[in-house]
């Protein structure tokens, strides 16, 4: 474990808590009866006294990730998966500091199981980007910093947001330049609801903030951008992710509540994701020096985004759910030697189930097409890309 550098206070609102702090937080965490009532959840084979106890003997944040999380993380993937692979973390140097940015598929588990991964083949875990609209309560945003979780600042007016675009630029850059510890940032805002994964520019632009006397490239360059493909076979929000395209297809205006993103986080967690692997790709630095020095700004940044949707979508690991609803989408049967008839009825039982358990709207026959259809493309998309890039 690294020796931890002191962060300077400007980044005393976002960065995770120190660990000259962290027993003290802690202290304060282990009162609140919700973190009881999660802490039960995930390990159920424990009691509050026993878990409340190992709690309060941690001093580090690396401490509580090898000694508490880990094992919550094993039981899930135990309860949740059918089993959690890699590929290609041995292209990564194991003390060098990444920023891995990947596809964003469930708000919890992809920087948490990124994590676990990392530690599992002989390095150190990141640290999380996480926006505040999902930290809804005091104790929520206490646990994730003791969990080496920086926050992302987001729904503020348009100076405060390019203020806090700069601050957390500049965060990400001390991270890896200072502290040299990696950290993980989505490949855009939000998870994306149809799988159809691309980079925000806008991301790209707002990493460069940070360091504004370089250029594009080589501020960039500084990060050392590592994309990584995280595929599920399932995903347990599928059907949630639907509902959202029905009701803004309904009204446009309609946006999630607090209690719609809790509601997500937990059927992340506890939903049966099938397989889940995760593609680690090289450092794309070699790929930024091949970007022409005097290339428009704007061009510069569309090239960068297209380098990391490449190596994503060349890298998703396929699944036979994805064959399948690829070619149910396209009325073909072009992948038809990847699963069987079984198979694929046991698919289509699977979205009709999932459909199922959207109980709170009254949903017509159009509507149940909709949902089957969005949920369909949902799994289709990371193949279509998939082909793409191979080409």
């Amino acid at each position: 474990m690294r020796e931890e550098v002191m962060t300077p206070v400007e980044f005393s609102d976002i960065c995770p808590i120190a660990d000259k702090d962290f027993h003290n937080e802690m202290t304060i965490l282990v009162q609140e009866p919700a973190l009881q009532q999660i802490m039960s959840l995930l390990a159920p084979q424990y009691s509050w006294s026993q878990l409340k106890k190992v709690l309060l003997s941690l001093n580090s944040k690396h401490e509580f990730q090898t000694v508490v999380m880990k094992q919550v993380i094993e039981g899930l993937l135990a309860k949740t998966t059918a089993g959690l692979t890699q590929s290609g973390i041995e292209q990564l140097d194991k003390e060098g500091a990444y920023t891995f940015i990947t596809n964003h598929r469930d708000i919890v588990l992809d920087a948490t199981q990124l994590g676990y991964l990392l530690v599992m083949n002989g390095g150190e875990s990141c640290e999380v980007a996480i926006g505040n609209n999902l930290l809804i309560y005091d104790w929520i945003k206490k646990l994730v910093r003791l969990n080496r979780s920086f926050i992302v600042k987001r729904n503020l007016g348009k100076i405060q947001t390019l203020q806090a675009a700069v601050q957390l630029s500049s965060y990400i850059h001390f991270a890896i330049n200072e502290k040299k510890q990696s950290v993980w940032i989505a490949q855009r805002e939000g998870r994306c609801k149809d799988s159809n994964d691309r980079t925000q520019e806008s991301l790209m632009k707002m990493l460069t903030y940070g360091n504004r006397d370089k250029t594009i490239v080589e501020s960039l360059k500084e990060l050392n951008i590592a994309p990584i493909a995280l595929c599920y076979e399932y995903d347990p929000n599928d059907y949630l992710k639907a509902r959202e395209f029905l009701l803004k297809s309904k009204n446009p205006n309609w946006k999630k509540s607090p209690q719609d993103d809790l509601i997500s986080m937990q059927t992340g967690i506890m939903g049966y994701k099938g397989q889940v692997h995760y593609s680690f790709t090289p450092c794309i630095n070699d790929e930024l020096d091949k970007i022409p020095a005097d290339l428009d700004k704007m061009l510069t940044v569309t090239r960068i985004c297209h380098i990391i949707d490449h190596a994503i979508h060349e890298n998703y690991k396929i699944f036979k759910t994805n064959y399948i609803a690829h070619d149910i989408l396209f009325d073909n049967n072009d992948f038809a030697d990847k699963y069987s008839v079984d198979d694929k009825e046991a698919f289509k039982k699977y979205l009709d189930s999932q459909i199922d358990k959207i109980d709170d709207i009254k949903l017509a026959n159009y509507d149940r097409f909709f949902l089957y259809y969005k949920m369909l493309q949902m799994y289709s998309n990371p193949l279509t890309n998939h082909i793409e890039a191979m080409k």
